[in-house]
Formats: C-alpha cells, sequence, structure tokens
C-alpha cells in the first residue's frame, strides 16, 4: 500500500532484529499491537504484558516495530490480521523486529512535567475540592503507601518525645547520683570528726552505702544511655530513609499517570481524526512521537513497580522493627530500673544504723574547764567530766551546744 507521507523518525534510530519466544499454554506471547493499515505505515508494540513469555525474555519493548511474523512480512497488513497470524504458530514464534533507540529524555516534555505538577496538586486537596474543580483524584487518594507518610510522621512524633524523656530522665539520674555522692561525703566529714566511735562508725558506713548508691546511678546512666543512641538510629536515619523512598515513589507514581493520560490523550486525538476521516500527520509518517511516549510509560511503569516494591518492603522492615524496638527499649529500661531499686535497697539496708543514739554528755561540747586541747590534733589532752549527772545549767547547756551541732550536720 502505498502512504501520501514518508516516515518521520524523529531524528530516533532504529536497529533490526529477531527473537523467538515460546508461547503460553494460553497461546500467547504477551504483547497489544497498534498502528497498521489502512492508515499508519507502521505495526508498532503497544504494551507488553507482566509475566508473559514476551516479558520475561524482555527483548521487545513499547514502540517497537513489528516487521515480519515466523519470516512473513507484516507490511500493508491490519493489527487484527497481524495478530492472527500470531495466533496462528503454534509452540515457538520468530519475531522481527526493528528495536526503537529511544531516549526516555526526549519524551519528557513540558507537557509531561506540568501533567506531574497537576498530579501533585491534585492530591493535596480534598475530594469535594477536587470535585468542585472537576479534578479526579480516584487514582491519587486510594493510594494506601502515599498515607504512610502521615503514619510515619507520627512515629517519628513518638520517638522525638521518647528521646527528649530518655534525655531528661538521664539528666535526673545523674544530677541524682550527684546528690548521693555530696550526701556521702558530707557524711563521711561528720563519721571522721565524730569522736563517738560507734556514732563514727554509722556515719561512715551510710556515708559508704550513698557512695554505693551513686556508684548504681553510674551504672544506670550507662545501661540506658544506648536507648539515646538506638532511638536516634531510628528517628534520624530508618524514618527519613523510608520517607524519602515513599517521595519517590510518589514522584514515580505521577511520572507514569503523566504518561498514561498523555497517551490517552494522543488516542482521543487519532480517534477524532479517524471519525472525521482525516489524516493525522504523525499516524501517517509512522507515529514515531506516540511510540516514544509508550516507551517512556513502559520504562516510567517498571521505575515505579520497582519503587512500590521497595517502598513495600522498607515499610514492613520499618514496622517490624519499630515493635521491636519499643519492646526492647521497655524491657531494657524496667530492668535496669528494677536491677538499681534493688541494689540501692540493699545498700541502705546495710547502712540502716539509725536512730543513733549519743550520749550528749560525751561529747567535745561538754568539757572540764580545766581541759585544754591541742591546735594540731583537735584531741583533748585532760580527761573529760567523768560525772554523767550534772547540775540543770550543765545539762541544758549540753542540750542546747548538741541541738547546734546536729543543725551543724
Amino acid at each position: 500500500m502505498d502512504y501520501e507521507y514518508e516516515e518521520d523518525k524523529l531524528g530516533i534510530p532504529i536497529v533490526p532484529g529477531t527473537v523467538v519466544l515460546q508461547k503460553d499454554p494460553q497461546n500467547m506471547i504477551g504483547i497489544s499491537i497498534g498502528g497498521g493499515a489502512p492508515v499508519c505505515p507502521c505495526l508498532y508494540v503497544v504494551q507488553v504484558f507482566d509475566n508473559t513469555p514476551a516479558a520475561r525474555d524482555g527483548t521487545l519493548a513499547a514502540g517497537d516495530e513489528l516487521v515480519g511474523v515466523n519470516g512473513k512480512s507484516v507490511k500493508g497488513k491490519t493489527k487484527v490480521e497481524v495478530a492472527k497470524m500470531i495466533q496462528a504458530v503454534k509452540g515457538e514464534v520468530t519475531m522481527y523486529y526493528n528495536k526503537l533507540q529511544a531516549d526516555p529524555k526526549q519524551g519528557k516534555t513540558l507537557d509531561i512535567v506540568m501533567k506531574k505538577v497537576k498530579h501533585r496538586f491534585v492530591e493535596g486537596m480534598s475530594s469535594g475540592t477536587a470535585d468542585s474543580l472537576g479534578l479526579s483524584r480516584a487514582i491519587l487518594c486510594n493510594d494506601g503507601l502515599v498515607k504512610k507518610l502521615d503514619e510515619l510522621e507520627k512515629t517519628a512524633e513518638l520517638y522525638k518525645g521518647l528521646m527528649e524523656h530518655a534525655k531528661r530522665l538521664l539528666k535526673a539520674f545523674f544530677e541524682l547520683a550527684q546528690t548521693h555522692r555530696a550526701f556521702g561525703d558530707v557524711f563521711s566529714v561528720i563519721g571522721v570528726r565524730e569522736p563517738q566511735p560507734m556514732a563514727s562508725k554509722a556515719f561512715v558506713n551510710f556515708a559508704d552505702a550513698h557512695r554505693m548508691v551513686e556508684k548504681f546511678g553510674i551504672q544506670l546512666l550507662k545501661t540506658l544511655k544506648p536507648m539515646l543512641s538506638d532511638l536516634n538510629t531510628y528517628l534520624n536515619k530508618a524514618v527519613p530513609d523510608t520517607k524519602l523512598t515513599i517521595k519517590k515513589y510518589a514522584d514515580g507514581k505521577f511520572e507514569y499517570l503523566s504518561y498514561c493520560l498523555k497517551v490517552k490523550e494522543m488516542d482521543d486525538e487519532e480517534y477524532t481524526y479517524t471519525a472525521l476521516q482525516e489524516p493525522l500527520y504523525r499516524v501517517c509518517t509512522g507515529n514515531y512521537e506516540y511510540r516514544l511516549i509508550l516507551r517512556c510509560r513502559q520504562e516510567a511503569r517498571d521505575r515505579f513497580a520497582r519503587l512500590r516494591k521497595d517502598v513495600l518492603e522498607k515499610i514492613e522492615l520499618l514496622d517490624q522493627k519499630h515493635v521491636q524496638d519499643i519492646v526492647f527499649q521497655l524491657q531494657r529500661f524496667v530492668s535496669a530500673m528494677s536491677r538499681y531499686h534493688d541494689d540501692c535497697c540493699h545498700a541502705l539496708k546495710n547502712a540502716d544504723v539509725f536512730p543513733i543514739e549519743v550520749d550528749l554528755t560525751r561529747t567535745m561540747q561538754c568539757y572540764n574547764p580545766h581541759t585544754s586541747y591541742t591546735d594540731d590534733e583537735h584531741e583533748p589532752v585532760a580527761t573529760l567530766a567523768e560525772d554523767k549527772v550534772g547540775s540543770r545549767q550543765d545539762a541544758a547547756s549540753t542540750k542546747e551546744n548538741g541541738e547546734k551541732l546536729l543543725e551543724d550536720f
């Protein structure tokens, strides 16, 4: 058949080739065909279906021109006639083709970019707003993976709260440990300066107990501090990485939808010209522009499928890690707190020396007027008063001095 126009390849090179495909049990190779007589001089692959012999082989792609079946030329035939030629062959079928060496960047026109912007714009709308503007959100709002972004934001806020609480908790325990150490230092000084052996021993034991509590607190901090590192890894690495993957998936989806919309617009344009029985230049010259968009759509779909698989895997792993991590961190926290509580109770129980009985008549404040003390050792060089009863005046003075001493303690 003679055509009025010569082929316009748009500068896209083509390379001839041959592929042998083994048909499936349904006698199919898994492709759809477009073009052909009486309008288009070329017959081409519109789509390669998933999990079919053509898809598993990977040689044929959308946009490739079909030139022969089992040694017979398909030039000048309709797509229905070519489909029957392929169906008539049983078992293996040999396909002759011209590979379209198209660069996907050629198909990424301003129109495609604007369509992506439109999809992003529509996705952010409510259903009511989109409907009032006459825009469809069905394919966008039904995507559960994109909704995972909101769930990840909530999870991230949860982990931020856990990290802030953990930081405040560790800081409080550190300050408490420092308080116990200071408390132990004070009682140690009191014990050293106490002249009565039993009271001195009691104060020293009590000081040692508080120093042990300080050590238990530091040990608790060392146990709980890795919680911050684990929470930080989840919050600042795992969650952002998954969110980035979801955003890439959304971008891939928008691009795929844009090419789908472009293909539909070109199909509608072709149907309109056919109904008017008017020739359409791009169709009459081989429909290379349409075939380029078909190729871009196929590659966008493949990229979209890969990203969707990555998103599903990462979300599944993230959900598992989220549950396991929360349980592990709570177990670590509870066990560390329980051990800290038991150790502190044991240490303080061994230092349960109160009330301490102090004989106020045998303190440094009750002394004989003739008793003198050395400047260096602060110890009496003469004997203390032996009288345990004394006068009321002495007793009152001793009580007042003892209370003052206790206040100093």
